[in-house]
């Protein structure tokens, strides 16, 4: 497999932290927050999944006006009218 594009050699460091090529990090768009989910199959082959994680995945969200001055509370369950949910109890 020398100069497989798809394959890295990393050492197994102490505590067991392995460390992911730059190469495959950049190829699979790897960036810190994101999880790797591991998983052994029946013939003992070891593949890994990348999860994404990111933090700040909201930070590019708009939020949408729900009228007034922004000071009350939306009930959008449609529980505004009943004394039971009134927040003045």
């Amino acid at each position: 497999m020398p100069g497989d594009v798809n394959s890295a050699v990393t050492t197994i460091g102490d505590g067991g932290k392995v460390r992911i090529p730059a190469s495959i990090r950049d190829r699979l768009d790897i960036e810190s927050g994101d999880k790797l989910r591991w998983s052994i199959d029946e013939e003992e082959d070891l593949s890994v999944e990348v999860r994404r994680q990111r933090y700040g995945v909201f930070d590019d969200f708009e939020g949408v006006p729900m009228g007034g001055d922004g000071l009350e509370t939306h009930d959008l369950a449609g529980y505004e009218d009943d004394p039971a949910f009134s927040e003045d109890s």
